[in-house]
């Protein structure tokens, strides 16, 4: 799938797809374009092609779970620094200033709900 979009033109690819992410980022390694990796910081698997990776901050949440969590759903996004994008000596050649920027205003939009992001448990839930 992700030689036919780069066959189309994509610029880059989000590998949300497990360990099958994997082949999507080499794909891309060898299409020419960009990847974002997703759930630990991927980008030392290709150095210059991971452009950022969605990091899940499973650690905090067991963190949080060891020191007693209430009974419930809980939810850690950016707000509460679950969720967060990587930069490393990997990939922060490929990150301009004003990208950076951009990234940092959506991530602080997103905080302050300004910027709303889906939640796919109640979008997608039974009624």
């Amino acid at each position: 799938m992700t030689k036919t979009q780069i066959a189309q033109g994509v610029d880059v690819v989000f590998a949300a797809a497990g360990t099958t992410g994997l082949g999507i980022m080499q794909a891309a390694r060898d299409g020419g374009i960009l990847a974002i990796g997703v759930d630990s910081n991927q980008n030392h698997l290709h150095p210059g092609t991971v452009l950022t990776s969605l990091v899940k901050r499973v650690d905090l949440a067991v963190e949080q779970a060891f020191r007693g969590v209430k009974p419930g759903v809980t939810t850690l996004g950016l707000k509460e620094g679950g969720l967060d994008y990587a930069v490393d000596q990997h990939n922060q050649t490929l990150l301009t200033p004003a990208m950076r920027r951009a990234a940092e205003a959506a991530k602080a939009d997103i905080i302050a709900g300004r910027l709303k992001v889906t939640d796919y448990t109640v979008a997608n839930s039974c009624r």
